[in-house]
Formats: structure tokens, C-alpha cells, sequence
């Protein structure tokens, strides 16, 4: 583990490399799983005053099941989430070529959303998790991802480097830089001991 500032960041998300490859996985991550999207409180309160801007971008099944039943739930932990319809899909999913998409983030690219989505979609394949006053990051391993690990593997992308955009979303430019230079300094460290 290695800690910036108040986030205590696992060794993984430095080491392993990864750079998504949605035109391999067609989206699973968003039909698969055993829960929604973690969402935080004030996440709620966003999607709930942009909804009628992301509606135009659901598909009719999500926007029926979200006129049902809403957006989010509590899961098995109390955690706070997006509700999945009965195939597993994030209410949110919809389909673009074949490929699951998210209509949060097809709303937010045609301009007609400032929330851009989920944080914990936009930290994939890290999992941030609150103890405390730290924050832990880990990396999550899922088997969906095989072609985002080759393809970070042959552009030597670390974790982190492919996630820079949603890292300084959550913790701020002068944070990932200082991310950066400890993951720089940690692999040199590393080099020189073999």
C-alpha cells in the first residue's frame, strides 16, 4: 500500500496496466455484476435534478423501469447503488452498435448534462471505498476485462495512468501529480532491486 495525502492507494493500481477496450467487452461491466453502480448521496441528489435531461437517452425498457421503481437502491451492505433490471443491465444502459452505453454519459456528450457519470463507473476497474478519513483504492480484477489488460500491457498503461481524468475528477490535479511522481518513484525503486 502506498499512501498520497489521505488516500491509501493498493500497489495493483500502479503496477497493473490496463486501457479499456469496449469494442472487445461490448459494455459488460454495465450489464453484469451482482449490483448497480455504487453511487454517494450527492450523486443522488445530481442524477435526480438531471434526469430530465438524460431521459431522452434511456432506452424505453430503462425508462419504464426507472418510472417503476427509480434509479437507485440500498444494497445487501447499505450501500447506495443503481438499480438493475432483472437481466442484470444498469437501469442507465442502453445500446449504441451493439454496445451497452451509459445514457448518463450520452447525455452528458451531446451537451445536455454537466454530470458526466458515476464516479465509481468513471474509476473502473478501481473500486475507491471510505474508512474512515482515508480513502482506499484497489484494483478489481473481473474477467470481462482480459482485452483492457492485454491492451494496457502492449501500451505499457498503468491503472492509474489510464484513469488520470477520473482520478483528478475525485482528487484534484496537484493529487494525481503527486500520485504520479510516488508511482514513478516506485518503479524506478522497484527496477533497481532486480
Amino acid at each position: 500500500m502506498i499512501i498520497v495525502g489521505k488516500v491509501i492507494v493498493a500497489e495493483p493500481v500502479l503496477e497493473r496496466k490496463f486501457a479499456c477496450q469496449i469494442q472487445s467487452c461490448l459494455g459488460a461491466c454495465c450489464v453484469q455484476g451482482d449490483a448497480g453502480a455504487p453511487l454517494d448521496a450527492e450523486e443522488i441528489s445530481i442524477i435526480e435534478d438531471e434526469l430530465p435531461n438524460i431521459r431522452p437517452f434511456m432506452s424505453e425498457e430503462g425508462i419504464q423501469f426507472l418510472d417503476e421503481g427509480g434509479f437507485h437502491v440500498l444494497d445487501e451492505e447499505n450501500e447506495l447503488g443503481t438499480r438493475c433490471r432483472p437481466n442484470g443491465a444498469c437501469v442507465f444502459v442502453t445500446h449504441s452498435n451493439g454496445i451497452a452505453v451509459c445514457a448518463i454519459e450520452k447525455a452528458y456528450e451531446a451537451g445536455k448534462t454537466w454530470f458526466k457519470k458515476p464516479l465509481s463507473c468513471h474509476l473502473y476497474p478501481i473500486r475507491a471505498k471510505q474508512y474512515g478519513e482515508y480513502i482506499a483504492l484497489n484494483y478489481h480484477h473481473w474477467d470481462i476485462c482480459a482485452p483492457a489488460c492485454k491492451a494496457g500491457q502492449e501500451g505499457n498503461v498503468a491503472v492509474h495512468q489510464f484513469l488520470r481524468e477520473a482520478l483528478i475528477r475525485k482528487f484534484g490535479p496537484s493529487w494525481y501529480k503527486e500520485l504520479d511522481e510516488v508511482a514513478q518513484a516506485w518503479q524506478q525503486e522497484k527496477a533497481n532491486k532486480l
